[in-house]
């Protein structure tokens, strides 16, 4: 057990040491703001103030852990040993930065609730965070941070017991349209085969034709494919289906529709699944609600994992909303058109509430790849990167997590590449 002192025991220092020490490293700590108790305890322990008490192990804080609400922020990456940092410290700290105020900025999103411009889908882009800016967004460096705390721990308690964690891979799947010409209806299945004649679309012409007739399979109904990936080489798929009603901007098709329902319960017999939120259910808890009842209406079990279908997180409104419903787990971390570690982590952690100052019971799971990246990367420089990537995961045993579209796998897509992308993240042959 590790005894940590602090003159003030905040919500904020609760919430990153709890996230870096037992989460991470797997360390049981314990907090006291009496000096008292701290001097007496004979097993480790560390400091966490403007100075030390005496010969402790000492870290040197920053202020923003004591701090409430946010605000403008002077921050300066520097370097570190093999990697950067910020919230740089003097000489007579224990760390060269304070690692847990640098960690809770990334992990609370803190620059998302700064102004800032918007990309055209009204989403926070890649471009304006710091750890693009700074040239670090391909590294989980909160996890890196930790280990090198850990090392430091270690010269100065040898005996300190730490819990191993196994590298991870997951893939979650994405599906926005379940099918392209199955049950769309007669008007929306007209208008959409003169628009493919207009187009000169041929061969969806025929396809759409032959699947109207039943000599052929839906081109997006690939799930039975990835079923048998997953039982041959017991990889983990999380399933994300999408049961909004019919929009300008949700266009899959009625959740009432029975081939719909029945793909659904298909894939929840081997894999698990979740709500993949529509366009009016990230704005309206009661949109939501509705959503999650149907799909649980479907599986007969509660929705606990949600993706945000737009990527366009709305903090902490959105959260806030699923919290409000008893839904766990959220996926929508990371950007859909860059690599990278949107929160500076590989590991899932809990929420913090910067506007309440409090820890959620929300796990947010980052994700570092979107598949939709390949859009505006070459086949090679994508698959270094993503090599790259899952090589500083795997040095922190931390867990990767991919986005797939499901129609990405389609025959109107160009599956092999996606597939031998799916091979790279999980190590298949």
């Amino acid at each position: 057990m590790l005894l940590i002192y602090t003159q003030k025991v905040t919500p904020r220092i609760i919430y990153v040491f709890k996230h870096i020490c037992t989460h991470i490293l797997g360390i049981p700590i314990k907090f006291t703001s009496k000096i008292e108790e701290f001097i007496a305890h004979d097993g480790a322990k560390l400091s966490y103030g403007k100075q030390a008490l005496g010969n402790e192990f000492f870290i040197q804080k920053v202020d923003l852990l004591m701090e409430q609400g946010f605000s403008e922020l002077e921050i300066k990456v520097l370097p570190w040993d093999d990697t950067i940092c910020f919230f740089p410290l003097p000489e007579a700290s224990g760390l060269p930065f304070d690692i847990f105020a640098a960690s809770f900025y990334l992990l609370s999103r803190y620059e998302e609730y700064l102004p800032h411009v918007k990309d055209e889908y009204g989403r926070f882009p890649a471009s304006e965070s710091l750890a693009h800016q700074e040239s670090f967004l391909h590294k989980p460096v909160v996890d890196i941070w930790a280990y090198k705390f850990r090392d430091v721990l270690l010269d100065r308690f040898p005996d300190l017991e730490f819990a191993d964690r196994r590298y991870k891979v997951g893939t979650i799947v994405a599906s926005e349209h379940t099918f392209i010409f199955k049950n769309k209806g007669f008007l929306r299945s007209f208008i959409g085969m003169w628009a493919d004649l207009f187009q000169l679309n041929i061969g969806k012409v025929i396809d759409r034709l032959q699947v109207w007739i039943r000599v052929k399979n839906d081109p997006h109904d690939i799930f039975e494919d990835l079923i048998d990936l997953i039982k041959e080489h017991k990889i983990y798929m999380l399933f994300m289906f999408q049961l909004s009603d019919f929009s300008i901007h949700d266009r899959n098709i009625s959740h009432n529709r029975i081939p719909h329902r029945a793909v659904i319960k298909s894939v929840a017999d081997y894999a698990k699944v979740g709500l993949l939120m529509g366009y009016y259910a990230m704005e309206n808890i009661k949109s939501l609600r509705k959503e999650k009842l149907r799909l649980e209406e479907i599986i007969h079990s509660p929705v606990e994992n949600v993706m945000n279908s737009k990527y366009n997180l709305r903090l902490p409104d959105q959260y806030n909303n699923l919290t409000e419903l008893e839904i766990n787990n959220d996926h929508s971390m990371g950007y859909p058109d860059v690599l990278g570690f949107r929160a500076g982590t590989c590991s899932p952690y809990l929420f913090y509430d910067i506007n309440m100052e409090v820890t959620t019971p929300l796990k947010v799971h980052p994700y570092a790849f979107n598949s939709e990246v390949a859009d505006n990367m070459t086949k090679n420089k994508l698959k270094e990167e993503l090599g790259r990537m899952l090589l500083e995961v795997k040095e922190v045993k931390g867990m990767f997590r991919g986005v797939f579209r499901s129609q990405d796998f389609s025959g109107y897509a160009n599956k092999d590449y996606y597939y031998s992308l799916l091979k790279q993240i999980h190590e298949i042959g």
